[in-house]
């Protein structure tokens, strides 16, 4: 992949997050689901602010994923990408119209 897709692939994928639900489809897992109101909005706000990204946790340079603490549980977010009706993979995540992002959260004990 080019350096120049794989930008495009992050900046989507930016967006995706700061406006999931909008941009994106949002899942939450049961264990998120569970949680008080508040913490689950919370969670969502550090999915959305969340600029931790490192060769570690990011390796390609897409923010497809992301992990962080909230009131000591390991939080994990990941976006994947598939075709427009949700059958298949895209065939190329760095366009938009022939891509739809599914952001789930999750507790890091469910995955």
């Amino acid at each position: 992949m080019t350096n120049d897709t794989t930008s495009k692939i992050a900046a989507l994928n930016n967006v995706s997050r700061k406006a999931m639900g909008v941009t994106c489809h949002l899942v939450q897992t049961s264990g998120i689901s569970a949680l008080p109101l508040t913490d689950q909005s919370g969670i969502r706000e550090k999915v959305e602010t969340f600029d931790a990204f490192t060769p570690d946790n990011d390796p390609h340079g897409e923010h497809d994923f992301g992990a962080f603490e909230h009131n000591g549980d390991r939080i994990f977010w990941k976006i994947d990408y598939y075709d427009p009706t949700m059958t298949f993979g895209s065939e190329d995540p760095s366009d938009p119209k022939q891509t739809v992002r599914v952001l789930t959260i999750m507790l890091a004990s469910e995955y």
